[in-house]
């Protein structure tokens, strides 16, 4: 049964894979047929033809390697004395032809977000409703009814920026001198104290209840502590009720030391808290280490308030996300040339398989709709990218014939087909090449963890 299951939702993957595609190079297909322009073959996969079939001018072709499609026009690629030619139509409309497939890409992203989106109960703000115990940013100074507005000078308009701004926080060495840290030493060791308890006390369930609690109430008192001798008051006062509620007479409030350097994530965050913007400085997120990894991880350590779901939140929440995805790739090709990721950070096809096979993986822990879910969200995210990264002014990509469009425009003559062939063949060969050293790097990654 596992098998198939895995089978089916690989299954899945493809024909989602293949929709992207479709959708791709259906808007320039349909952008030609709209301009007048003649397509000779419309083909869904690459390499040997299974089978195809011709309707009017056009051949509809199938072929064997799912791994991308074409929309093959006459006079695209070399001169064509056919008046319905794609070098002969007039500029403004091969400018929509070539820019019609990115736009599809993009509708597409739309209509699989709100397939996510509709079968949510509620939907997540951006508004801090209530802290964990181990709350690092309650420490920083963050408070239940605040508004993100930033998160490390990146905009914040929905949950899903709030995540990515969290993600992409820089990881920094800090002092453990500061009052800051000291309370969240203290409230680490008292959560660490009520664990054991849980783990090492037989007790009933109206004391784990009363511990917890008493729990809740210290740390937020810890959080609001104005020095170290406050916070240590505070920790010791509810270890001493965490001990007597457990049932323990005999027991000695330990040191907390909180001097140690480590690393945490930390950044500064503009919140809207009554009505006026403030600006938080080195706020601290949950940094926490993963077993397998060098790098610490960060997670968010607050919980947000509910939207309710209605006809209007589901279409603004399905807009809203689409938008946040669109700025999360631009900002991520930002970084990579700034350098704020690194090329470890790029994959390519391998990569995006082992993430979507993992992604799935995880989704089957909770069911196979979720597992379903999960891919839908990532292709998502791939066609919302390829969409963006095809505009992109580069050689061989369709922002790179726009360019040519564009120059054309202007001087009001084509670009020389030799000079644009060559620009292409350039640009084109160093996309290879750098599909196939992201290709190693993931087999790398993939075999060597």
């Amino acid at each position: 049964m596992q098998v198939l299951t895995v089978a089916a939702l690989i299954l899945i993957g493809v024909l989602l894979f293949e929709l992207i595609i479709f959708f791709h190079e259906g808007g320039h297909y349909l952008a030609a047929k709209k301009s007048g322009i003649k397509v000779n073959e419309f083909a869904l996969g690459m390499g040997p033809k299974i089978f195809s079939f011709k309707k009017g001018e056009t051949t509809y072709s199938f072929r064997a390697f799912p791994i991308g499609g074409y929309c093959a026009m006459e006079g695209e690629d070399e001169d064509s004395e056919n008046p319905r030619a794609f070098n002969n139509a007039k500029i403004w409309k091969r400018m929509i032809v070539v820019i019609a497939g990115a736009v599809m890409n993009i509708l597409l992203g739309l209509l699989l977000m709100f397939v996510i989106v509709v079968q949510q109960d509620a939907y997540a703000s951006t508004t801090v409703d209530a802290f964990p115990q181990r709350s690092y940013s309650a420490n920083s100074g963050l408070q239940q009814g605040d508004q993100i507005l930033k998160i490390n000078n990146y905009d914040i308009y929905t949950s899903r920026d709030m995540n990515f701004a969290i993600a992409t926080i820089p990881l920094k060495e800090v002092k453990g001198d500061s009052v800051q840290i000291y309370k969240e030493d203290c409230a680490n060791q008292l959560c660490d104290y009520y664990t054991a308890l849980l783990n090492e006390e037989k007790l009933s369930e109206e004391q784990t209840k009363a511990l917890h609690t008493q729990l809740t109430e210290g740390c937020a008192k810890i959080n609001g502590s104005s020095s170290k001798e406050e916070a240590y008051s505070v920790f010791s006062d509810f270890y001493e009720k965490l001990s007597e509620g457990a049932g323990i007479t005999e027991f000695t409030v330990p040191e907390v030391k909180g001097d140690a350097t480590r690393p945490r994530y930390m950044t500064d965050i503009t919140v809207l808290r009554g009505g006026e913007e403030v600006i938080l400085k080195d706020v601290d997120f949950f940094t926490y280490q993963e077993k397998g990894k060098d790098k610490p991880s960060v997670m968010s350590d607050f919980y947000v308030a509910p939207i309710e779901k209605n006809i209007g939140t589901v279409l603004s929440e399905t807009f809203g996300e689409t938008v946040s995805v669109v700025r999360m790739v631009w900002a991520s090709l930002a970084g990579l040339v700034t350098g704020q990721f690194g090329f470890a950070d790029v994959s390519g096809p391998i990569g995006v398989a082992g993430a979507v096979t993992q992604v799935a993986s995880q989704g089957l822990t909770t069911g196979f709709m979720d597992a379903v879910n999960n891919i839908i969200l990532v292709m998502m995210i791939i066609t919302v990218n390829l969409g963006i990264v095809n505009m992109l002014p580069f050689p061989a990509l369709d922002g790179g014939r726009f360019v040519f469009l564009l120059i054309e425009g202007i001087f009001k003559k084509p670009v020389p087909r030799k000079v644009e062939y060559a620009v292409n063949a350039g640009g084109l060969a160093l996309l290879m090449l750098f599909t196939l050293l992201i290709s190693i790097k993931d087999v790398w990654q993939l075999f060597g963890g």
